[in-house]
């Protein structure tokens, strides 16, 4: 018997399996890591989108254009019914959930979008959704040479 096997037998450290539990652990770690930037990324990617929803619903808003008000002269503010109509039909279009707010003088509109992501990697911590939302903005400008502002 060789020294080795005589210190083991005696009440030596035994660290059999030491090993698959530092694997298991930094596998979990890794798997955590992926996680965090495939759902980041597309998080990212979502607030991306009802951002861009967001601001060309405000736009289509912004076409309706009071004609009562624009053709007499005395202003080019939006129909405020109208624009939200508008507005509120591209974010169904979209499929997206929204608000639309026009601003006192009818000048500005305003788009806010809600909405959710589904995780890939962070459903298996029990995180199943991230929330999203987004924010557009629509202002009318006009003038002959130049563009007036609000």
């Amino acid at each position: 018997m060789g020294s080795h096997q005589l210190l083991r037998g005696r009440g030596g450290v035994n660290d059999r399996g030491g090993v698959t539990v530092f694997v298991a652990v930094c596998v979990v770690a890794l798997i955590g890591i992926i996680g965090l930037a495939v759902d980041g990324g597309g998080k990212l990617r979502a607030v991306e989108r009802a951002d861009f929803i967001a601001t060309e619903a405000a736009r289509a808003g912004g076409q309706a254009i009071d004609p009562a008000q624009a053709i007499s002269g005395e202003a080019i503010t939006v129909d405020p019914q109208t624009a939200q109509a508008a507005a509120q039909a591209y974010l169904r279009a979209a499929g997206v959930a929204g608000t639309v707010a026009v601003s006192g003088d009818g000048k500005t509109l305003t788009v806010t979008t809600t909405g959710s992501y589904a995780t890939k990697f962070l459903s298996v911590v029990g995180i199943g959704s991230l929330s999203v939302s987004g924010h557009g903005k629509a202002t009318l400008l006009h003038g002959v040479t130049a563009p007036e502002g609000p």
